[in-house]
């Protein structure tokens, strides 16, 4: 009985001493294949996106519509490889969004999106500002999420969003960590309060009040000098770091004593206003074991962690969760 081909080339691997090995050998390559690729949590999918933001003071919605939003659309859906374009007119401000089709190259897309735009700029409003393009993909789909919150009543969300801050220093330490958002919380700042009666007293206006803050919180390099063989740069001014450096900034000098800018207004260091909130909320199971009513919600921060473009997302997520237990007791008590 003749075996054929096929069957000659079964009959010289079932007899040859190889063949184990090579089983072997390619059961190996597959693990460490398994092992190589990296894990994805959203399917790694080429669709070139870019939002493109575009400034009209003092224009209504209806003109940024008929003088940006159209026309600039129009500009877009020329470009090859476009398949769907979206936008949105608000007061002063234009968001255009291109979307290609799926498959496209991402860096020849945004070129070609890039050059477009660059035409319609002698078209655009003379007011209207320079276009501000934003790419946008898969990866900043965060692939982690951290809150912060604190069942001491003590701890608000001040003082939250200043440990989520210090806290994201540390996780962009971490390899192929791409970018880290904050949501909820109220950020520092340096509230300067005017007192009109003040003010005019010593006829200062609010305009010279802001031109000295801005002139005070710079630093720059003056010169240079040589001296004994040795060269010495010369730095002047330095950033304001507190209300009191901003508190003692000269407004002017009359009558031979200088206006301080504490004599015109008051100075505040301390939590800003929110731009967006954050509440953590125990369920049934968590009440029980907390001891407290289920719904019981409590001031939060949370911190969005987004990956590179090719990075496996389980290795960052496991290093962000080893991070997070070595700062238990030091940064997160």
């Amino acid at each position: 009985m003749s075996t054929g081909f096929a069957g000659n080339i079964a009959k010289a691997f079932i007899d040859s001493k190889l063949t184990l090995l090579l089983m072997i050998a390619f059961l190996a390559i597959g693990a460490y294949g398994v092992w190589l690729t990296p894990s994805e949590e959203e399917p790694q999918i080429d669709v070139p996106m870019a939002d493109i933001y575009i400034g009209y003071p003092g224009a209504s919605p209806q003109e940024i519509e008929n003088k940006v939003s159209i026309p600039l659309e129009k500009v877009i859906s020329n470009i090859s490889g476009v398949e769907y374009i979206y936008s949105t007119s608000m007061p002063e401000m234009a968001v255009v969004s291109a979307r290609f089709y799926v498959g496209e190259d991402i860096e020849q897309s945004l070129v070609r999106l890039y050059n477009e735009i660059m035409r319609f700029m002698d078209t655009k409003p003379e007011l209207a500002s320079m276009p501000l393009i934003k790419s946008r993909s898969i990866n900043d789909v965060p692939i982690v999420t951290l809150t912060l919150y604190s069942e001491n009543e003590a701890t608000n969300d001040f003082m939250l969003r200043s440990v989520a801050q210090e806290l994201s220093h540390e996780l962009t330490s971490i390899p192929d960590v791409a970018e880290i958002k904050l949501h909820g919380g109220r950020s520092r700042v340096v509230e300067v309060i005017l007192d009109k009666g003040k003010l005019a007293s010593y006829n200062i206006d609010p305009l010279r009040i802001a031109q000295t803050v801005q002139a005070a919180n710079t630093e720059f390099r003056s010169g240079s000098f040589s001296r004994n063989d040795t060269e010495y740069l010369i730095q002047t001014g330095s950033f304001l770091e507190s209300a009191d450096d901003v508190a003692a900034l000269v407004l002017d000098v009359q009558n031979g004593a200088p206006v301080l800018l504490s004599d015109v207004a008051t100075v505040r260091d301390g939590a800003g206003e929110a731009s967006n909130y954050a509440t953590y909320s125990f369920g049934p199971a968590a009440a029980q074991i907390h001891n407290v009513a289920p719904g019981t919600t409590h001031q939060a921060v949370t911190l969005s962690v987004a990956k590179r473009q090719g990075a496996d997302a389980m290795t960052i997520a496991t290093a962000i969760e080893q991070m997070t237990e070595q700062l238990k007791g030091t940064l997160l008590t």
